[in-house]
């Protein structure tokens, strides 16, 4: 049985990842519709390599008989379609940050939390957490099973398309300027300081304690998404990457663990690879995770200076595993799970 499939904010760079993530992975889809703004009415998307999608206008778009809805359009516009979409009858698969920490809205990552899935009967709403969450609760998740996390303290060096198409541009056209000899400052718009051949410790709004939202997003996603007892402390860094995030962790457990039984771990669970070699080259960055589905472990190490800590670097592709990916795959198992059983 194939299913009738809305993808909205088509024309965005997550949304055009979720069509292309669709095609390759054979998604059960015999109708596909691309949605967007008015502003893109008629625009023409890929969907596979040989195939396009007329972008149709999402504002009056009837969602009656649509099964699935794969949603990144923008926190403000989700909160009014989405609900929509819901009462149409589809299940909504949300990428923005509008429904996250909704009592009544799961919050999922496939290979850490699959059993909340079913929680879109409340609403009929799925949430997808933010991009730097998703790589860190995965490889957090094999961890926590193996022994309980107290705490944990995460650095992220996160690329600029985590903010969107713009801020690309930003970083192109001020990296271009600079070897060209012109002023960055007047390519200055998504960001509150030169981004080329910077870092800025600053993503997202702040908050009343200081911290920035981005901050706060990855400790409450964290807590609901994988246990409401760890502690999570995270600093968040816009660093001048185009695609791929990275993040330094330090971990606390509750008791005793050995580094090659935090290895087996790692390497036993779904969606990581391990790549840890103690040799130049034998660890994952950014540009090497761009285009990749997987989240990447490296930098193993136990920290010697608290009891039972341990030091580790992971990386990921945000517009996929970080966003476009996870999406479809919650997408996946929700019909695998739930709705191939009532079908």
């Amino acid at each position: 049985m194939g299913y009738k499939v809305a993808v909205v904010g088509a024309t965005g760079n997550v949304g055009r990842e979720v069509l292309a993530i669709m095609e390759e992975r054979q998604f059960p889809a015999d109708t596909v519709v691309a949605l967007a703004s008015s502003r893109s009415i008629g625009a023409e998307v890929s969907y596979g390599d040989h195939k396009t999608l007329k972008v149709q206008n999402l504002a009056d778009f009837d969602f009656e008989g649509t099964d699935i809805v794969l949603s990144s359009p923008g926190a403000k516009v989700s909160a009014e379609h989405s609900p929509r979409a819901a009462a149409a009858g589809a299940i909504v698969i949300d990428n923005t940050s509008q429904f996250r920490m909704d009592p009544d809205v799961p919050l999922v990552v496939p290979e850490v939390n699959p059993d909340a899935i079913g929680g879109y009967r409340n609403k009929g709403i799925i949430a997808n957490p933010n991009c730097s969450t998703i790589q860190l609760v995965t490889a957090l998740k094999p961890l926590h099973d193996l022994m309980p996390i107290n705490r944990v303290v995460v650095s992220t060096y996160q690329s600029v398309s985590g903010g969107g198409k713009a801020p690309m541009d930003e970083l192109f056209n001020q990296t271009r300027g600079i070897y060209m000899n012109q002023p960055s400052v007047s390519h200055q718009e998504s960001f509150t300081k030169q981004i080329a051949f910077n870092v800025i410790p600053h993503i997202d709004i702040f908050m009343d304690d200081g911290s920035t939202k981005e901050e706060w997003k990855m400790m409450a996603e964290t807590k609901k998404i994988l246990d409401p007892e760890i502690k999570l402390t995270a600093t968040c860094v816009r660093v001048p990457v185009f695609i791929g995030h990275a993040e330094a962790v330090n971990v606390e457990f509750d008791g005793d663990v050995n580094e090659d039984e935090i290895r087996d771990a790692l390497k036993s669970a779904p969606g990581i690879v391990v790549v840890d070699h103690r040799a130049d080259e034998g660890y994952v960055t950014p540009t090497e995770c761009a285009g990749e589905d997987a989240v990447y472990v490296s930098r193993i190490r136990m920290d010697a200076t608290i009891d039972n800590g341990l030091n580790f670097w992971v990386v990921a592709d945000n517009l996929r595993k970080g966003a476009a990916l996870n999406t479809v795959q919650i997408a996946e198992e929700l019909i695998r799970s739930y709705m191939e059983k009532a079908a």
